[in-house]
């Protein structure tokens, strides 16, 4: 357990780190191509443009990513708040203050939070604006002084020691060694964090200092990632065998490293590959003297190539390194598949990686088995999840009236995967659970979506079956029957169980809260709340929209006495698993009874304008209305 829990806080550091510094990835780009081009050592020297490179990295880039920092924190205001605290780091230092705005940019937006929620209900009304506007600019104040004072001298001490370390790991040939950490780390969990959390700062010192740095080489060279590729390609089997060539093209020139991890976890060995790889190239950079002028992201060989200081020792060095890499890991990746079994599952090694990695992946999907055409003369449609009760009923009622309103006689159920019908025609589920479902029916056309409230993949088949002018006229069927609901829609949502403006740490801490009004109203025995916890674990209750609707797992409805409802109103957002979630329903669902109401919950939260009335609802009865509207 503690093992456990140490893993997801890395997970959850990494992740926070990354998230920080990419969506200001274009800036650094714009900085690195500036630095390029025009230094006295670029492509095109030109003393008036390159005034633009050192405010750009001493202001530009810190400012952005404590603001960023800031509002992943409390949002607008801890992003204004957290950016003036930045500043104070940044003009107390001669260096660039990158990891000094990754402590003060979300220190400044958990300040402000505090602040805020400190005073909730407390404002007289008219002075809202007036304690809004002071309190950003004296906290943010307080907070740029102090950085000023004491962060600032704190993190250039840290800088110092790293860079000096650095340099001595280099005189003593030692850098090598850092693959030891960075190759396993990056497939396992910290890829983003490491380059642009730690290694990037320290390089951007070195390259004010000597033009150049090596250490913007480690993390981002696609050689062992390339090697592991092309190892599949010639000794691959099946599945993983076809798609390396496309993946090995995705990872060298798009520089999207993520694809090729899959790879190395359904044959974990390879992870010798990748370190062996990683170290012989490192080698290679220090033995020539590579190194790059400006970050190179993402890791494309395209983006080394454009940040490689424009002489012909830096481009032999850099490429050096990357073909040595390549082709030590390709070497030992060989031996590796050659002389043991392999798993063919990557869709599992897939899975695996976003479980590890504590979030989803931008190309997990990219392993998802190969669908064929929309079968013609569709009569069935299927929703599909772990328990049948929550999301996919949601789903099934924003279909189900896309289809009538197409005038579409298809019948559109839902149902637990482990319960699809075996003359299902069209199954859809989350895409965590696709693979499950395409086991339970191979022969049925299988959908993934991400977001059951507001999925493109709705219209997209809406279009493909108004097409299809053979289509049955079945008889519509539906679970969501008024005649078999033995519960008035009154007795499912109560206004004693809707609770407004709360506030949570943790996704963890918001499921326990909403499985508890459950249990004190009778509606579940309290076992159903750690199967919520279960539930989600599995497959996030995330529906899109800002919306979750946490609920037991399949086993669990035996712990159920009673259908019931609970809704949660936290206005400033709790995460769940990378996504703002601000409306939570808590589901109990017994023999159908409540798949009415949430038939109009999922109609009345596929309409982001009815989501803004409901977080904004100063009451309980304002909040149950828009719901019972629909």
């Amino acid at each position: 357990m503690a093992q456990s829990n140490i893993k997801v806080a890395v997970q959850k550091f990494g992740n926070f780190l990354s998230s920080m510094v990419m969506p200001n990835i274009g800036a650094f780009i714009a900085w690195g191509l500036i630095t390029a081009l025009f230094i006295p050592t670029g492509f095109f020297p030109n003393e008036s443009l390159a005034k633009l490179v050192d405010p750009m990295v001493k202001y530009l880039l810190p400012l952005l990513i404590g603001y960023t920092g800031g509002k992943l924190v409390h949002d607008q205001r801890g992003g204004v708040v957290g950016a003036i605290a930045t500043m104070g780091v940044i003009v107390g230092s001669d260096i660039p203050m990158f990891l000094g705005a990754m402590i003060m940019g979300p220190l400044g937006g958990y300040i402000i939070k505090k602040f805020d929620q400190f005073i909730e209900g407390k404002v007289k009304t008219g002075f809202e604006m007036l304690i809004n506007n002071f309190s950003a600019g004296i906290l943010g104040g307080i907070l740029a002084i102090l950085a000023f004072l004491g962060v600032s001298p704190a993190v250039d001490g840290f800088t110092g020691a790293l860079v000096v370390g650095v340099d001595w790991m280099v005189a003593h040939g030692l850098l090598p060694l850092t693959s030891i950490l960075i190759e396993p780390a990056k497939i396992l969990f910290l890829n983003n964090a490491i380059n642009h959390g730690i290694l990037s700062p320290i390089g951007a010192e070195q390259i004010r200092t000597n033009g150049q740095s090596i250490l913007l080489l480690l993390e981002t060279n696609p050689g062992p990632g390339l090697g592991i590729l092309l190892a599949y390609c010639f000794f691959g089997k099946g599945t993983a065998k076809q798609s390396a060539p496309g993946a090995a093209i995705i990872h060298f020139i798009g520089g999207i490293h993520e694809i090729y991890f899959p790879y190395v976890l359904m044959r974990p060995l390879l992870i010798i590959a990748a370190i062996l790889g990683g170290m012989s190239g490192v080698f290679t950079f220090v033995l020539l003297g590579g190194g790059l002028q400006a970050v190179a992201s993402p890791g494309s060989i395209l983006a080394i190539l454009a940040a490689t200081p424009g002489n012909a020792g830096s481009y032999v060095a850099n490429i050096s390194g990357v073909l040595v890499a390549a082709i030590v890991s390709f070497i030992v990746g060989s031996l590796i598949l050659k002389t043991g079994k392999q798993t063919e599952d990557l869709d599992e090694a897939a899975r695996k990686m976003q479980e590890m990695k504590g979030k989803k992946s931008s190309v997990a999907g990219s392993f998802t088995k190969q669908q064929g055409e929309v079968p013609a003369s569709v009569q069935k449609i299927v929703f599909a999840c772990d328990a049948g009760m929550g999301s996919s009923a949601m789903g099934a009622s924003l279909l189900r009236k896309k289809v009538k309103q197409a005038n579409l006689n298809i019948s559109v159920t839902n149902t637990a995967i482990s319960n699809i019908p075996s003359d299902a025609q069209i199954v859809i589920t989350q895409e965590e659970l696709t693979p499950r479902a395409q086991n339970k029916v191979p022969d049925a056309y299988h959908i993934s979506v991400d977001n059951f409230l507001s999925s493109p993949e709705y219209d997209k088949l809406i279009d493909q079956l108004k097409n299809d002018h053979t289509t049955s006229k079945a008889e519509e069927e539906t679970k969501v029957s008024a005649e078999n609901n033995t519960d008035s829609n009154d007795g499912l949502l109560k206004e004693e169980n809707v609770f407004l403006n709360q506030h949570f740490s943790s996704k963890e801490e918001a499921i326990r809260f909403a499985g508890s009004v459950l249990v004190k109203g009778g509606y579940v025995e309290e076992n159903y709340v750690e199967a919520m916890i279960e539930r989600d674990n599995m497959t996030s209750t995330y529906m899109g929209n800002d919306v979750a609707i946490p609920h037991g797992t399949e086993e669990a409805k035996k712990n159920v006495l009673r259908s019931g409802f609970t809704v949660i109103q936290v206005p400033e957002g709790v995460d769940f698993d990378g996504e703002k979630v601000r409306l939570i329903f808590g589901i109990a669902g017994k023999d159908g009874t409540h798949l009415e109401i949430l038939s109009g919950i999922a109609i009345t939260c596929s309409d982001m304008d009815n989501i803004e009335k409901m977080v904004h609802a100063k009451s309980a009865k304002e909040l149950m209305a828009i719901i019972q509207r629909n």
